[in-house]
């Protein structure tokens, strides 16, 4: 077997990696990294392919897939929610980015067709390889994919093995494999206790409204989004609580496909308890009531949230809480570090709002990630450290090999390993 890296390497976002075994080629995710001008993965020939595997529904792993269906492209595999997921998210990727993006909306409908749903640990063929999906517990759907053909690799995606609110937590068995793949977005920091986080939130979020302002959650729309609206019911809040944007689409797919979250049930008696934002007229008495409005884009990149924040940023009485990744650059990486926001479209100005921070990663942290590899990985295999900042990459690998003695390097965009 051989690994080719066309993304990721010493960077998070734009993951893709090709898999090649006995003339057998799958490529494992083909994401982007948002910019101004979204970054895609090195260039491979989609006639060079045999199979698309997706490790879930989020960007900076699926955004770039288009571009391998602008005529045939081939079979492309992954869980069934990650579909619906994956058509929601590169519609809106085409309705904010559109004109800087090399695809369009027939693209993602030729992807589409292409599509063949996987549920976990149900086994497929490709070629000469032999695949396996498990449960990531990352969002709704995410996977771990095991590739076996002789030899064998493993490819983490995102993954968090920890019980939240909307999920259970990665569901595999102990890894015995010549390649892992790994994802190291927090290798250099643990997260705080989720249950006091949760209760530090809704304590935040209280103390705002109880105060007549405004508790803007700026959140992805796959996921977090509904774990919000899920803590906030699991902690008793009272008080109103929207929801705007695509998490509502989200939130159908998720009931209708309910054996990928948690507890469904638990879902629909939490999401009863928001009010659904439809129109401009429900939009503009939102930010005039004391109330929770949890709305995409999290990182304030287009989105319903950027119009609440122009309105709560200018109140003191409000906040505006920070429960996402900020990737660097973007409108929320701004608003956390300097506590300035463009307001109607002009020069940015600082918020007079209360700017707040709640760590509710669905990434391992530091030592979840370290345990991971002590006590479910098997043997000695080659370890690729991939989707973290370099430095924080290069730490890990280096713990890898230090403290558990295995062969654990970051690569370069380009670079082939030999399995």
């Amino acid at each position: 077997m051989q690994v080719k890296v066309l993304g990721a390497a010493g960077e998070v976002g734009r993951s893709a990696f090709v898999v090649e075994s006995e003339g057998s080629r799958v490529l494992l995710d083909y994401g982007v990294q948002m910019h101004r001008e979204p970054l895609f993965p090195a260039h491979v020939r989609p006639k060079d392919l045999d199979a698309l595997v997706l490790s879930h529904a989020h960007l900076d792993h699926v955004g770039g897939a288009p571009l391998l269906y602008l005529s045939a492209g081939p079979t492309c595999y992954g869980t069934p929610v990650t579909r619906y997921l994956t058509e929601l998210l590169l519609h809106d990727f085409l309705h904010i980015s559109g004109p800087v993006l090399p695809f369009d909306s027939d693209a993602v409908r030729n992807f589409s067709k292409s599509y063949s749903p996987v549920g976990y640990e149900e086994e497929v063929r490709i070629g000469g390889i032999k695949m396996l999906l498990y449960d990531a517990g990352h969002i709704p759907g995410s996977a771990i994919t095991l590739l076996e053909n002789g030899s064998s690799v493993a490819y983490t995606g995102d993954m968090n093995t920890s019980k939240t609110q909307l999920l259970d937590g990665a569901k595999l068995p102990s890894l015995d494999v010549d390649v892992i793949i790994t994802e190291s977005t927090y290798s250099y920091s643990d997260h705080p206790d989720r249950n006091e986080e949760e209760k530090r939130f809704v304590e935040a979020a209280r103390s705002v409204v109880d105060n007549g302002g405004v508790f803007l959650v700026p959140s992805f729309a796959v996921g977090r989004a509904q774990e919000i609206a899920c803590i906030l019911y699991a902690h008793g809040f009272k008080g109103k609580v929207y929801m705007d944007g695509m998490a509502l689409k989200t939130n159908q797919i998720l009931l209708e496909n309910g054996e990928y979250v948690r507890d469904v049930d638990y879902l629909s008696k939490a999401l009863s308890r928001v009010e659904y934002v439809t129109e401009w007229g429900t939009r503009q008495r939102a930010v005039r009531d004391p109330s929770v409005i949890i709305s995409p884009a999290g990182m304030l990149v287009g989105g319903a949230s950027v119009f609440y924040n122009s309105h709560v940023a200018k109140d003191p009485r409000s906040a505006i809480a920070i429960v996402s990744f900020q990737v660097p650059g973007t409108p929320g990486a701004r608003l956390l570090e300097r506590h300035e926001v463009k307001l109607d479209g002009k020069r940015y100005s600082r918020v007079r709002a209360d700017v707040q921070r709640f760590d509710f990663s669905s990434h391992l942290g530091k030592t979840e990630l370290f345990n991971f590899f002590r006590h479910k990985v098997k043997g000695s295999p080659k370890v690729i450290v991939v989707h973290g900042e370099k430095e924080y990459s290069e730490g890990f690998a280096e713990t890898l090999r230090k403290e558990i003695g295995l062969d654990a390097s970051v690569p370069k965009v380009g670079e082939e390993i030999e399995v």
